[in-house]
């Protein structure tokens, strides 16, 4: 064999190169995984930041809340209790109903209505007289009161047995006496017959009265 032959002869028989292997993808795969490899050493490093970064704020807010300071404010206006009067306090609840109240208007010939709320027959508790007090429900504006006068009498309401009629010479409710024609109803007859029964015997409890 020649030289020359030889040489051929050993130039075929040299191992491939790495660029061979990187045609049929050998070097590819290692590539990819190293890249693996790179990527899981990643998750790891961002899941211990992670944690690291819970840990930290824990921390904090637990210093948070051992330097927290209790912390109190004076008022700055001191509100004293007031006691509201009514114009009850020297009076007793004879009798408690609720009822809806209407009064007559001559001027027009209608009945307008004046409330709804609780009626009661309150005793003085000196002069033994006895009046008639009824508040609107919520805003407990007064809209009858009066006194019980013997001379009064109960008629009743056309059409209706739970309701009466009646003329009263001075009642109050708006400020000065005032002569007025009122309707008052109630839920039922029982509480209607109730309510002439207690103001019948107000009636000879302001007669009898000083």
């Amino acid at each position: 064999m020649s030289a020359k032959e030889e040489t051929n002869s050993t130039s075929q028989q040299k191992p491939p190169t790495s660029n061979v292997f990187a045609m049929f993808g050998g070097a590819s795969a290692k590539k990819d995984e190293q890249k693996k490899e790179d990527g899981e050493k990643k998750d790891e490093t961002k899941e211990k930041e992670v944690e690291s970064k819970k840990e930290k704020t824990q921390q904090d807010e637990d210093a948070a809340d051992e330097e927290e300071p209790d912390v109190h404010f004076e008022p700055l206006v001191k509100l004293e209790k007031v006691d509201v009067k009514t114009n009850e306090e020297n009076e007793e609840v004879l009798f408690k109903i609720r009822a809806k109240l209407f009064k007559f208007h001559p001027d027009t010939t209608e009945w307008k209505e004046r409330g709804t709320g609780d009626v009661k027959f309150l005793k003085h508790k000196e002069t033994g007289k006895v009046r008639l007090l009824m508040r609107r429900d919520k805003t407990l504006k007064v809209c009858a009161n009066h006194l019980i006068a013997p001379e009064y009498t109960l008629k009743p309401n056309v059409g209706s047995d739970r309701s009466w009629v009646y003329s009263v010479t001075a009642d109050v409710s708006e400020g000065s006496p005032e002569a007025q024609t009122l309707a008052i109803r109630f839920g039922n007859k029982e509480n209607a017959d109730k309510f002439k029964e207690e103001f019948e015997s107000a009636q000879k409890l302001n007669k009898e009265a000083k």
